[in-house]
């Protein structure tokens, strides 16, 4: 098993456990790095090796100090290699403490916005964010406002609502399949999400097993926090119903998938999906596919009060944002292509919340690249909309003004969704209270 660890100097550190120092675990390690320099730190028991990038070999040997044994290496691309050893007690026992310091305590190495403890607790408010300041008014959007797509003016909601903080993850989507796609009547599963290593597939890495009437499914734990794609606009609309049924097991019915926020009833035409509309929190809604005007908000507002004020992109900048993933991130960056891919195969897409200092100004991440993401907007009469770009666009995508679309049925590498809540206006309103309580015992407590 081993932890990466991306610097935006261009340096890479890898923390590998007990038994993982073999050759080909590390030159697995630096195939598709774009780090400058790789260093290698093994946990107890003495090893040597070498491993290389298919460039440049990278060697090192192993020094003892504080009852651990460390393997350093360095590998420089396009300058050869030198090596860096530490012999002794101490000087072992302070680059041991700089790779800890470094990594944070978070996930070995993976730096990242907090986590909910279960990501399948929807209570839990760690997967949201309130987008307040109802009555705000919107902005122009679209082609003649250097933008892409059919101009309309996004933005003003005239109430408070609950954003996903994070896309919907594989690991999320697995439990919903497992939960009601055990025969599968409408199409939740896509077979390409279950191949993460082909060109142009690029799956999550959801694998499917058993045979129509007892499926199963999982992923795999690295895959799990990384968004879910080849999803419909329908899938995202049945995931919806089922959070608002709060996640039953069974088939794929009106108690299930095909009533609750949005009546289906089987549908799985473009047209068919195209004539849904939500139901209100009074009509039995509450957990839904965000409407243009909630994912626009979320995204650009300037969370500065019952304003038109708005920002270009979805990290709080005016400016095109980095696409470099450092450690921690250094702000304003998100993953898209920008001359090369922010990270390689075969992951492509970040872990949620990997930007973990790029969120928008009400919190939410991810909402410029990775996948874009499914909204409630019907484009031409034809399309559902699309926003955010992903990981394999240019960062014209990200812009507020860029308005994507595709059939509701596509399903596709690059397409995904997030999950807003609209609670009756009697649970939002105890929602804010119990949110201003914690700020006061927040701020007690920092006495």
């Amino acid at each position: 098993m081993h932890y990466s660890l991306d610097f935006p100097n261009g340096c890479a550190i890898v923390l590998l456990e007990l038994g993982s120092a073999e050759g080909e675990v590390m030159r697995g390690l630096l195939r598709g790095s774009s780090a400058d320099v790789a260093f290698f730190f093994l946990s107890p028991g003495g090893v040597s090796g070498h491993a290389g990038n298919n460039k440049r070999e990278c060697h090192g040997e192993t020094g003892r100090g504080a009852g651990f044994s460390f393997f350093f290496g360095a590998a420089w691309h396009e300058r050869g290699y030198a090596m860096i050893s530490a012999r002794g007690v101490a000087r072992a026992a302070v680059v041991g403490a700089v790779v800890v310091l470094a990594v944070g305590g978070a996930a070995f190495g993976q730096t990242h916005a907090p986590w909910p403890t279960d990501w399948n607790n929807w209570s839990d408010p760690a997967l949201w964010v309130t987008v307040g300041n109802p009555g705000n008014a919107g902005v122009w959007s679209g082609y003649d406002y250097g933008g892409y797509g059919p101009d309309r003016i996004c933005g003003a909601v005239g109430y408070s609502f609950n954003m996903g903080k994070f896309e919907v993850t594989a690991g999320q989507y697995t439990a919903f399949l497992n939960a009601v796609a055990k025969t599968d009547t409408y199409g939740l599963y896509n077979t390409s999400m279950a191949d993460p290593y082909t060109d142009w597939v690029w799956g999550c890495n959801i694998q499917r097993s058993n045979s129509s009437g007892s499926y199963t499914y999982s992923v795999a734990a690295d895959w799990a926090n990384r968004p879910v794609n080849y999803v419909s606009w329908g899938d995202g609309a049945r995931f919806a119903n089922w959070l608002t049924h709060g996640q039953p097991t069974g088939a794929q019915n009106g108690s299930t998938t095909e009533d609750g926020s949005y009546y289906l009833n089987g549908a799985i035409s473009d047209a068919a999906l195209l004539a849904v509309v939500r139901k209100s929190p009074e009509q039995g809604g509450r957990y839904y596919i965000p409407t243009e005007d909630e994912w626009f908000k979320a995204a650009y507002h300037k969370n500065d009060g019952v304003t038109d004020h708005y920002f270009s992109y979805p990290t709080g900048s005016n400016n095109m944002p980095s696409n470099r993933l450092g450690t921690p991130d250094p702000g304003s960056s998100a993953n898209y292509q920008r001359f090369s891919y922010t990270i390689g195969s075969p992951y492509y897409r970040t872990v949620v919340g990997d930007f973990e200092n790029s969120e928008s100004p009400y919190g939410t991440f991810d909402q410029g690249g990775n996948v874009s993401e499914w909204n409630e907007a019907i484009l031409d009469g034809s399309w559902r909309c699309g926003r955010g770009g992903f990981f394999d666009f240019g960062g014209d995508t990200l812009l507020a003004a860029f308005r994507g679309n595709d059939y509701p049925t596509s399903e596709w590498y690059g397409g995904g969704f997030r999950v807003s809540e609209v609670p009756e206006p009697a649970t939002m309103a105890l929602l804010a209270l119990g949110g201003v309580g914690m700020l006061i015992r927040r701020r007690g407590l920092g006495r």
